[in-house]
């Protein structure tokens, strides 16, 4: 598409993978309740044996911390749009009402400035508040729990340098009966396995590395994993890849290689695609670009080729690729579709789909083009999109919408043309999904 130069500005902090509250919906979760209420009754998480307190406010410790709450993007949901950094108020839209993340800043009355070491890990491994409530789940800590204590000290420490800000956290706006946290019961005990990372021994080190942070503070499986009824996921189906609820953008499979393909990538690629936003495969947009610019991007090389190990070692070689569809598309689509994309396209995706990476990412023989929703293709479409500004690709180019310049049959033509010229194994596109996508709210 026509793209544009950008200046290294901030994504909109927070509008990122973890907007979706992981809630049980309807009767299914009211029936879960009794599954778990033994496990409430008995709290185990409120028999944890205190651990050794914190370390000091030494910089050492603290600049780990921040380090880890990059890694963990804690930011980016305690940051309200145009707000004070971790200060929290940041609107969390669910089916069930919206949520509002807290204060995390160390202000003794609205922040976090009388937690204790204990309490803190507490939170991080259990999901247990320290009023002794259980967290809504779209706190991640079903992957926090696997975060050391070790780790836990350090992230806690740097909070508790942070200038403490006084700002009340908003209550959360649920409707009856999602309000009641003891709902919660069922949904942990089908859900939340309680546990800190244990290193296989038959892998790496490094491979245990990119293990930790992938299935911990990164928490990648909250996004890239099938949310199920019930509002969880199933560990079978994890990396799986799933649609995100409330944000109308689909977190690829990164265990196929006919979507995210990561068996099939070098390790390079892979680091250069987390860390920098963009590499010769293509470039992240939408959620993930949001996710490399608050967190991915700061972190250490060796972090990033740990996580690309363990990544790459997800998806099974050799599964083939989708044949082209390009049969199943009527002619005067397929035409419409070709002279769309010659007008709007070609000149920054070249005739052939090619493209100019890691400027202007290729649309053939590209599995994000051609993965069974169509989801992020047609949002792209209708409304652009930039990579992420990063230390490794500081002005990276992006593509306007084409919202206002195509009615819904043109955006349908042209993206069905992308996802089966070339060689392309997508589907087509109709009408109707592109209106429905068209009508979604941007916020």
């Amino acid at each position: 598409m026509n793209d544009s130069r950008r200046d290294a500005t901030a994504p909109r902090p927070g509008a990122g993978r973890k907007r979706t509250l992981l809630l049980g919906i309807g009767l299914p979760l009211l029936l879960a309740i009794g599954l778990g209420w033994v496990l409430w009754t008995e709290r185990p998480w409120q028999q944890l044996a205190p651990a050794t307190p914190a370390a000091g406010g030494g910089s050492g410790i603290i600049a780990r911390g921040e380090y880890l709450a990059r890694a963990g993007d804690c930011i980016a949901c305690h940051t309200a749009r145009g707000g004070r950094e971790n200060a929290g108020g940041l609107a969390m839209p669910t089916p069930f009402g919206a949520l509002y993340t807290p204060n995390i800043t160390p202000d003794d009355e609205t922040g976090i400035g009388r937690w204790t070491a204990d309490e803190f890990y507490r939170m991080m491994h259990t999901g247990i508040g320290k009023d002794g409530k259980p967290l809504y789940p779209a706190m991640p800590f079903q992957a926090y729990t696997k975060v050391t204590r070790e780790d836990s000290d350090a992230i806690y420490a740097y909070f508790m340098s942070l200038a403490p800000i006084r700002q009340p956290s908003r209550p959360h706006e649920l409707r009856f009966p999602y309000n009641n946290r003891e709902l919660l019961v069922g949904w942990r005990s089908l859900f939340f396995r309680q546990g800190e990372y244990q290193p296989d021994p038959a892998q790496s080190a490094e491979w245990n590395r990119g293990a930790y942070l992938v299935d911990g503070l990164a928490h990648c499986a909250m996004c890239h994993s099938a949310i199920n009824m019930l509002g969880g996921s199933s560990e079978s189906k994890a990396f799986a890849g799933g649609l995100i609820p409330n944000q109308y953008w689909y977190a690829p499979s990164l265990t196929s290689n006919r979507e995210a393909g990561l068996g099939e990538w070098s390790i390079q690629e892979i680091v250069d695609i987390l860390g920098k936003g963009a590499s010769a495969r293509g470039a992240v947009y939408g959620p993930m670009a949001e996710v490399t610019f608050h967190s991915l991007q700061y972190l250490a090389e060796a972090d990033l080729r740990a996580m690309a190990v363990y990544l790459k070692g997800l998806a099974p070689k050799g599964e083939s690729r989708p044949e082209s569809s390009a049969q199943l598309v009527a002619p005067g689509v397929m035409e419409l579709g070709r002279r769309v994309y010659e007008v709007q396209c070609a000149m920054c995706h070249g005739n052939q789909g090619k493209g100019f990476p890691p400027a202007f990412p290729p649309l053939a023989n590209n599995q994000s083009i051609e993965m069974e929703s169509p989801v992020n293709a047609v949002r792209m479409v209708l409304n652009g999109g930039y990579a992420p500004a990063t230390r490794g690709n500081p002005r990276p180019y992006g593509m306007p919408p084409f919202a206002h310049l195509l009615n819904d049959e043109e955006v349908a033509a042209v993206t069905t043309y992308i996802r089966v010229a070339w060689g392309n194994g997508g589907t087509p596109v109709s009408t109707g999904q592109a209106n429905e996508l068209r009508a979604v709210r941007l916020e």
